[in-house]
């Protein structure tokens, strides 16, 4: 029996393992230590998958364990990272948060973010297109870009940078509940976007997702956590790219 045939799925366990710590300290209201734990499970997910592809091991069953670990921590985490934000009012902008604790079932709207992952997840592994590249926004980019969040935060306020009056709207109630909604929807739209699995490191078709790699360490060079945003908005920025580029040779074709 070989051992080898285990090891995308021991990778895929410390993912889940990781998403489970990092709902218990968002529930906590741990947030800063919630975002390290999925960035800390995004690696492993990029890299069980790659291993079972080099490995030649890939298995039903290794397919239906990543999206189970997925949902909980790419689904359920971003959720209440988002609902936790509202709940305690962050940073204790109480003015700010009077109207909306007058309206409490206002915080539970991030919940359709676990839905929606959901679909999204459902919908990957019964969508034969989504072999080279995703359709709609994956499930650990959505969560990296609201996990994100309480690091510029906590960034911002530790080391007194420039970005107050951006922080200031990004955590507004309303402002978060939308980016709720509006980042659900991209998970399930018609969207293709570049998917990150490397079936060799050649340049000739990895192109972009070299770019995305580059632009991903040039923005956390320069901006710290708040480049991690920029690293999701040039996620689709390139997709975007990528696709109005591809189409031209795929008519000809």
């Amino acid at each position: 029996m070989s051992i080898k045939k285990y090891i995308p799925n021991a990778i895929t366990s410390c993912n889940l393992i990781c998403g489970c710590l990092a709902l218990t300290q968002t529930l906590d209201g741990n947030l800063i230590w919630a975002a390290y734990l999925v960035g800390v499970a995004a690696i492993c997910d990029f890299f069980d998958g790659f291993a079972a592809r080099k490995l030649n091991v890939a298995s039903v069953i290794g397919k239906d364990l990543d999206s189970l670990a997925d949902m909980v921590t790419f689904g359920l985490v971003p959720g209440f990272v988002v609902y936790k934000m509202l709940q305690i009012g962050y940073l204790e902008h109480h003015e700010d948060f009077k109207f909306f604790y007058q309206q409490q079932w206002l915080m539970f709207i991030p919940l359709i973010i676990p839905v929606f992952s959901a679909l999204r997840l459902a919908k990957f592994n019964n969508d034969s297109r989504q072999t080279e590249s995703f359709i709609g926004l994956p499930t650990p980019a959505n969560a990296i870009f609201f996990c994100s969040i309480p690091l510029i935060v906590n960034w911002d306020t530790q080391f007194d940078i420039r970005n107050h009056q951006i922080i200031h709207y990004l955590i507004q109630p309303y402002v978060l509940i939308g980016l709720s909604i509006i980042m659900s929807f991209l998970m399930v739209a018609e969207l293709p976007l570049i998917a990150l699995k490397f079936k060799n490191f050649a340049w000739k078709g990895n192109e972009y997702r070299y770019l995305l790699i580059l632009f991903s360490i040039l923005w956390i060079v320069i901006f710290q956590y708040s480049g991690l945003t920029l690293v999701i908005l040039s996620y689709v920025a390139l997709s975007v790219v990528q696709n109005i580029t591809s189409k031209p040779s795929q008519q000809s074709n």
